[in-house]
């Protein structure tokens, strides 16, 4: 069913972007700033990563046309790709693929602002979102299911934000034991669906036969 589309782009950006785990980075590296601040970086931060997914989203296949790459490929590619940034969440290790790595954190402390960097790249916008976007737009049978999954990235987006503005309350409630839950949680059903990426990209690219 169409409307399905919606979920699973959701899922998929959802753990992504890591709508979970912004909350205690956010918190941590905006720990000495005022209510205000925190409300400028987060919305900055949204609205620049969530211009960068709509960019990949809107231009997949002439990014794929560029380089040479079919979307089965694209599929395997990126549900590979998946898979490993879903296995880092379950077992709570940080690669880089959806968050930041510790030469990029520290020197983001070093930065008054850090709405661009890292927060919107590559906290928000990082390589893990941006193959899932791709991903997704490029995927899509019809125009509904194309329009809904730029429905999802916006929710995505709205909910990042209302995430980032509530950050420091999150951190004290849920707890780095909560966040890590949730996360592994995510990290579960990504896995899943990264192998139905990887089933869809193997059989439709011909190389089985048939």
């Amino acid at each position: 069913m169409p409307t399905s589309v919606f979920f699973v782009a959701f899922a998929t950006l959802f753990a992504t972007v890591g709508v979970a785990d912004i909350a205690f980075i956010f918190a941590a590296l905006t720990k000495d700033n005022t209510p205000a601040e925190r409300r400028l970086f987060a919305t900055r931060g949204v609205l620049v990563a969530g211009f960068i997914l709509l960019f990949f989203g809107l231009l997949g296949n002439q990014i794929l046309d560029l380089f040479g790459i079919t979307i089965p490929a694209l599929r395997t590619a990126g549900g590979v790709l998946l898979l490993l940034i879903a296995i880092d969440m379950v077992f709570a290790r940080h690669s880089g693929g959806t968050g930041t790595t510790d030469e990029e954190e520290t020197e983001s402390h070093k930065r008054d602002d850090i709405s661009v960097f890292p927060l919107a790249l590559p906290l928000l916008a990082g390589p893990g979102a941006i193959s899932a976007m791709i991903l997704l737009t490029t995927g899509a049978k019809s125009d509904l299911e194309f329009w809904l999954v730029l429905a999802a990235l916006a929710a995505i987006m709205i909910l990042a934000w209302l995430t980032l503005l509530v950050a420091i309350p999150i951190q004290r409630l849920l707890g780095l034991t909560g966040l890590s839950v949730m996360s592994r949680v995510m990290g579960i059903l990504l896995s899943a669906l990264a192998i139905q990426f990887v089933f869809d990209g193997v059989k439709t690219s011909g190389l089985l036969g048939g």
